[in-house]
């Protein structure tokens, strides 16, 4: 396959950016996104040019840093994948693509394609841990788990914090990342003590990242490469509610 790139070019974060068009030549359908992008730095390298920085580590899409829009959509076209995950099989020979970073205010662009998630790192910390009792690992069964209730949990818990849920909202919206975090804990016995605090903590901390509000476009649940439903945002939204509340009456009875 022979394509043509058109790739976002940015030296650093106070440098101004653009697309640069470069060849991708001679690419096997059965390479990956990111085996492209290798194939094409070897090139660039090669030709005493800068290579494409872009950020990849587990490349079996787990680890969600290959953060990145593909001809408009984030981690490309094909639903539940990450870019590392994208076969170039899926595209024609002879195609234009265009590549660039994410767009959000509270992810500034680093370098090229990558760029500065930092603000999911505290939102989680702004959560603090769950109440467990030290020493030797309880018994598995001491504390038990409904099964859907297990189910419910898995299936937040497998956010990766990719960060394409805000890349393709057009407000710029983390509530799909934050509401996964909140309610993989909020469904499971050992994440209810923090429960109340946990929600007004880690909301607060998104509105302080400058993160938008969310206003039920989809587009975050379209793109998620690990299938997040927005009903995990009504849940989260109905403890934010519950918990401003209770913490009101709290306050009342001091």
């Amino acid at each position: 396959m022979n394509l043509t790139l058109r790739v976002w070019r940015q030296k650093d974060a106070r440098s101004t950016g653009g697309f640069e068009t470069l060849e991708a030549r001679d690419v096997e359908s059965d390479a990956s996104f990111l085996e492209m992008l290798d194939l094409v730095n070897e090139r660039l390298e090669a030709a005493g040019r800068e290579p494409i920085a872009f950020d990849s580590d587990c490349r079996e899409g787990i680890c969600g840093m290959c953060s990145m829009v593909v001809n408009g959509v984030a981690h490309g076209p094909e639903r539940a994948t990450t870019v590392c995950q994208l076969m170039m099989r899926h595209f024609a020979d002879g195609d234009t693509i265009t590549v660039e970073p994410w767009r959000a205010r509270p992810f500034p662009v680093l370098r090229d394609l990558v760029v500065d998630r930092s603000a999911f790192d505290r939102i989680i910390q702004a959560g603090g841990f769950i109440s467990v009792n030290t020493g030797s690992a309880p018994e598995a069964n001491s504390v038990p788990v409904p099964k859907p209730a297990a189910e419910a949990a898995f299936d937040s818990a497998a956010c990766i914090a990719c960060g394409a849920c805000v890349a393709a909202c057009p407000n710029g919206s983390a509530m799909l990342f934050v509401s996964a975090k909140i309610t993989h804990l909020a469904r499971l016995p050992q994440g209810q003590p923090e429960r109340m605090q946990r929600v007004q903590a880690m909301v607060r901390r998104m509105d302080a990242e400058g993160f938008g509000n969310c206003t039920n476009h989809g587009e975050c649940e379209a793109v998620c490469p690990k299938d997040i439903r927005m009903t995990s945002i009504s849940r989260m939204n109905a403890d934010y509610i519950k918990s401003g509340f209770r913490l009101r009456e709290l306050r009342r009875s001091r």
